[in-house]
Order: C-alpha cells, then structure tokens, then sequence
C-alpha cells in the first residue's frame, strides 16, 4: 500500500518554465537582460551578509515604501514570493470547492494551474481574433458562484492591453462581491496613455485589486517579490494565507532600494519600449503578424508553425518560449540579442 495523494492532480498541467540553453540568447521568460537596477546591486549583496537571520515577516519596510511611493494606506498592500505566489493567496482567500474563477485564455498559464490547486472550478474565456481579453464574455461568464476574475493586463502571452474605457465598462457589469484581480505584471512598460492605473481604479472601486511585481521591470526575477493593492479586507486576507517568512531578507531589501531608483527604472524601460517598437515593426515588414504589445515582449501567432519556428530559433541560438499549436513568445532583450532573432526570424521566412 502507498500514501494516497489528490486523485485530482494527476489532470493538473505543470507549469513549463522558459528553457535556458548554454551559449544561446535567452529570450523565453520576459526577464531583463539588464539584471537588478545598477544602484541595487551593492543592496543585494549587503542583505545577504544577513541571511543567517530571518526575514521580516511583515515586509514592514517594503510595506511602508509601497505605501510613500503609491500615496495608499499601508494597511490595503500585501507582498508576497512574487505575484504568482500572490495569484494563489487571491485564489484561497476568496474561493472553496464550489466556487469559480474566470481568467482569460490564453493568458498567464498559472491561472488554471492555481486555480485547479486550490479546488475550484476553472472558467477559461478566449482571447478575441485580435489575440486580446474579450471582456463582454468575461462578464457574461460571471455567475453566482463567481468569486474573483483575473483580468491580465497587458496579457502574457499575447501583449494587447485593456484600455481604461473598456474596463470600466467591464468593471461595471461585475457584481460587487466579485473581486477583480488587475495582474500588472508588466505595468512599468506600459506606454499607452489610454492605460488604467490599476492602484487608482482599486482605490475608487471596492472590489478591485491591483497585483505587480519586482520580476520583470525591476531585474528581481530570481529574488521573488511583488505586492497586491487591495480592498483593506482581502489584503489582511491575503496575509493570512501566506506562508510565514516567504519573502525572504534579500528580496525585502532589493525592493526597498528598487523603489528609490526611479530615474534608473524609467532609463530601463524607455529603452524596452523603443527596442519593442523597433522589433514588431520589422518583424510586421517580413510578414509575420504581430499582436500591439505594451509589454517587454512579442507574440507571434503561428498556429500549427510554432514548433518549427521554434526549433529554426533554437538552430540560430535563440530561446523562445513556443505554445506548441499556438505561437511563440519573444521577449525584448538588449538591442544586439534582438538582432540575432530577427535574424533568424528572417531567415525562416525565406
């Protein structure tokens, strides 16, 4: 006889992380090829002389910095490992067996993972023709037993970003006792002035909550940290359901500094956003459709063509991450990185 786990989780997908390939260009996990702000470094490496000791388990001066940079009460954030780790507290703190979580699909593939791990019930909505959240069938997908809905934004994998019409319309039509999950993600790329801010849209609506994170943007991909902004209720939730020490003295402390290096971040991410227009507008020149992106990615649509387009990359020493049947993922890297793969997507054109 053996130890008997969850029957259930032999349905569960795992999770595929971007592949790392020794001596080729890593373009399949939207990190920054830059690495932490350049001021943070010296930070990470003082932090961990410290190690020995325990985090703070409140992430009290990561809290309060959040708090003076937001201009919001200490008492509506929650951080957390990373906002995937966040995406699964939401997940618990507001749902059992016998309730639902609507996500877009495709979108962030931890959601039904999540989701499937905690018991719900998954409702996945597609994307539109335009590879975009349908929000009218988000919000005809809602029931009575619909307890949250993430609503990604830009969407990964995809790019396309909600406007701030769209989703107040949509928001509108969401019953009061649902929350909405706003995943920013990739917020600080975002250079459409049509773009809600999500913390503004969460400090006017109760059942709103904005989720970012330290990984992208910010360089701190492999430190995990990011933070929820919340109704004051589901963020003492959320830190009900955290696992005690989880973000640990190292990640609090990059945060800290990543936050005062303002001038640094907007350096960075100019530079993502003019390297993204420069590589959709060539890739778009060769033929390939290309969803807008406001992210620190592409999306290319290639159906059953991904697995090859993939290996093409893989022979040229570029790392995509390819949706098999669906499409492939490239994220924005340094200016010479971008080259190699529009080298190679060229070439598979011809």
């Amino acid at each position: 006889m053996t130890v008997r786990t969850r029957a259930d989780l032999d349905q569960l997908p795992a999770y595929v992380a971007g592949r790392t390939v020794p001596g080729s260009i890593k373009l399949a996990s939207n990190e920054v090829s830059a690495g932490p702000l350049p001021s943070v470094v010296e930070t990470i490496t003082r932090a961990a002389a410290e190690v020995h000791r325990y985090p703070d388990m409140g992430a009290t001066k990561l809290t309060e910095a959040l708090a003076d940079k937001l201009h919001v009460a200490p008492e509506r954030l929650a951080v957390g490992c990373g906002s995937v780790a966040l995406c699964e507290q939401l997940v618990q703190a507001t749902c059992s067996a016998e309730d639902e979580v609507v996500y877009p699909w495709r979108s962030f593939e931890a959601y039904p993972i999540i989701t499937r791990v905690v018991g719900a019930r998954q409702i996945p909505v597609p994307l539109t023709g335009e590879h975009a959240l349908d929000l009218d069938a988000m919000a005809s997908a809602i029931t009575s037993r619909t307890r949250l809905v993430f609503v990604c934004s830009p969407n990964n994998p995809t790019g396309p970003l909600v406007r701030r019409a769209e989703l107040e319309a949509f928001l509108d039509r969401v019953p009061s006792d649902v929350l909405v999950v706003l995943d920013e993600a990739y917020w600080e790329f975002v250079s459409d002035p049509e773009a809600p801010d999500g913390v503004e849209v969460a400090r006017a609506r109760e059942n709103v909550a904005s989720m970012r994170t330290f990984s992208k943007a910010y360089g701190l991909a492999g430190l995990r940290v990011g933070y929820t902004y919340a109704p004051e209720h589901v963020a003492a939730a959320l830190r009900k359901v955290c696992i005690p020490f989880s973000v640990n003295a190292v990640a609090q402390a990059a945060a800290v500094a990543s936050l005062e290096a303002q001038d640094e971040l907007k350096e960075r991410c100019d530079s993502v956003v003019s390297e993204r227009r420069r590589v959709r507008d060539e890739l778009l020149g060769l033929g390939y459709e290309v969803p807008e992106t406001q992210a620190n990615f592409v999306w290319l649509p290639l159906g059953e063509s991904t697995q090859e387009f993939n290996e093409h990359c893989l022979d040229n020493r570029v790392v995509v991450r390819a949706f098999v049947g669906e499409g492939a993922r490239v994220t924005i890297g340094r200016p010479e990185e971008n080259d190699t793969f529009l080298a190679a997507a060229r070439s598979y054109r011809r």
